[in-house]
C-alpha cells in the first residue's frame, strides 16, 4: 500500500482528540480542506498580500531597513517571533537565522498599534530559528545548529540575554511552555529528529533541569506514549536524538504550541500537524496532506505555529504557495493570508498581538528569494479574527 492508504488505516479508529483546539468536535480524523471561516481571499493589495474581506496588512519592517519611526536597522533572515503585553501597548520579537550574528529583535508598538522603538535583544549567536514564550514573559530563542542552544531573553530589553545550556544541546527549532506540568517541549529541526520535553528543578527557573524524549513504536501515528530522561543532554559525541533506544524519530520538527492540555508541533518532511495530548500522554495528527484529497491539501510545507483563545491553530508555510493556514476546532484547514511572488521565500514568525486582533508574521526571503535573507519582511495583518 502507498503511504496515503496506510496511514488512512494507521487513523481511521483514533479516538477524538481530547485537547483544547478539539474539545466538543465530533472529529475523529485529521483536518480537511474546507470553508474557512473568513471566507474567500481576495485581490491581492499593494504589497502583495491576499487576505479575506474586513482585513489589512502593512509591512512593518523590511531586512537591512531603518524600522519605520526608528533608527534601529531591521535584521537579516526574520524568522520565528512572538508578542508580548508591554505597558503602554505590546512588543513583537524576531529571531535572526544568519549565522554567527543571529540573534533577536524586538519592535515596541504604542496601543494604538504605531511604533515605538526597535532594538536589538540578543546577539552573537548562530541560526536563531523558533523558540517560544514563558508564561513569565521571556522569549526562548533556539539555535538551528547541531550542538544548538536556547538563550533566554528579555523583550523589553531590561536584562541581557542568558544561556540555558540544560535544556540540552542539539538542533533545536520551536520550544512550547506546558504551565500545567511545568515542563518546556522542545522540537529538533532533524529528518529524523526527535520530541523533548525539559523539566526545570523549579519552575521559571531554567537554569537546571532533565531533557526528556517522547518514546513510541516507530510507525506509530496515534497512541500512547513514554517519556526517558536524556542521559547526555551536551549531546557529544553521541546526538541526544540516539541517546534513547525507544525514542520516536520525526521528519523535521518545526513549530510548536502549547494550549490548555494539548502541545501542537508540526514536521515539514512529512507534512503533519500534531497533537500531543499531555493530559493522556498520547500522540495523534491533527493534520496530514497525505489524509486529504490528492491534489486538494491547502497546507504543504507546515513550519511556524501558533494559536488563540478561541482554539483556531495558524500554521504557516515554508514553500507551499506562501500562506497561513488556519486549522479551526472543527476540523476545517483554510487558507487566511497568502503572499505573492514570493514563491522562493517561507512564511515564519506568526504571532498575535495580546488582544488577537493584530496578526504579526515574517516572509525571510522576500521577493528575491536571496538565501542569505538580505530582502526579508515582516508584516502586520488587522481585522476580525476569532477570538
Amino acid at each position: 500500500m502507498d503511504r496515503r492508504t496506510v496511514l488512512r488505516s494507521a487513523v481511521a479508529g483514533a479516538a477524538a482528540f481530547s485537547g483544547s483546539l478539539w474539545a466538543g468536535a465530533a472529529l475523529a480524523a485529521p483536518a480537511q480542506p474546507g470553508p474557512g471561516p473568513y471566507g474567500d481571499l481576495l485581490a491581492a493589495d499593494a504589497n502583495g498580500i491576499q487576505l479575506p474581506a474586513g482585513f489589512t496588512g502593512r509591512v512593518i519592517a523590511r531586512s537591512g531597513q531603518r524600522v519605520a519611526g526608528t533608527s534601529y536597522l531591521w535584521h537579516w533572515a526574520p524568522d520565528g517571533g512572538a508578542c508580548f503585553p508591554a505597558a503602554d501597548g505590546w512588543i513583537y520579537v524576531s529571531n535572526s537565522e544568519v549565522p554567527i550574528i543571529g540573534g533577536a529583535s524586538a519592535v515596541r508598538f504604542a496601543a494604538d498599534g504605531s511604533v515605538v522603538s526597535a532594538y536589538r535583544i540578543l546577539g552573537g549567536t548562530n541560526i536563531n530559528c523558533a523558540g517560544g514564550a514563558t508564561p513569565w514573559g521571556t522569549w526562548l530563542s533556539c539555535e538551528e545548529v547541531p550542538l544548538g542552544r536556547v538563550f533566554e531573553t528579555w523583550p523589553d530589553g531590561s536584562r541581557s540575554a542568558e544561556e540555558r545550556t540544560r535544556m540540552g544541546r542539539f538542533t533545536h527549532e520551536a520550544a512550547a511552555c506546558d504551565p500545567d506540568r511545568r515542563v518546556v517541549y522542545l522540537t529538533e529541526d532533524e529528518g529524523d529528529g526527535c520530541f523533548y520535553r525539559f523539566v526545570p528543578d523549579a519552575w521559571g527557573d531554567l537554569r537546571t533541569g532533565r531533557v526528556q524524549v517522547l518514546c513510541a513504536p516507530a510507525d506509530q501515528v496515534a497512541g500512547p506514549v513514554t517519556w526517558r530522561d536524556v542521559p547526555d543532554r551536551d549531546g557529544f559525541p553521541i546526538p541526544t536524538r540516539f541517546q534513547v533506544g525507544a525514542a520516536k524519530h520525526f521528519d523535521g520538527g518545526e513549530g510548536c504550541w502549547y494550549d490548555r492540555g494539548t502541545c501542537w508541533f508540526t514536521t515539514k518532511g512529512d507534512n503533519r500537524v500534531w497533537a500531543y495530548d499531555a493530559v493522556n500522554q498520547r500522540l495523534d495528527l491533527a493534520y496530514d496532506d497525505s489524509l486529504v484529497p490528492s491534489g486538494a491539501a491547502p497546507l504543504t510545507g507546515v513550519d511556524n505555529i501558533t494559536g488563540t483563545a478561541a482554539g483556531d491553530l495558524y500554521v504557516a508555510e515554508d514553500g507551499g504557495n506562501m500562506e497561513i493556514n488556519v486549522i479551526t476546532p472543527a476540523g476545517v484547514v483554510a487558507p487566511v493570508v497568502r503572499l505573492l511572488g514570493q514563491s522562493s521565500s517561507e512564511i515564519t514568525g506568526p504571532a498575535f498581538s495580546p488582544d488577537g486582533s493584530r496578526l504579526y508574521f515574517s516572509s525571510q526571503r522576500g521577493t528575491s528569494g536571496d538565501r542569505t535573507g538580505a530582502n526579508g519582511v515582516t508584516y502586520e495583518i488587522q481585522g476580525p479574527f476569532r477570538r
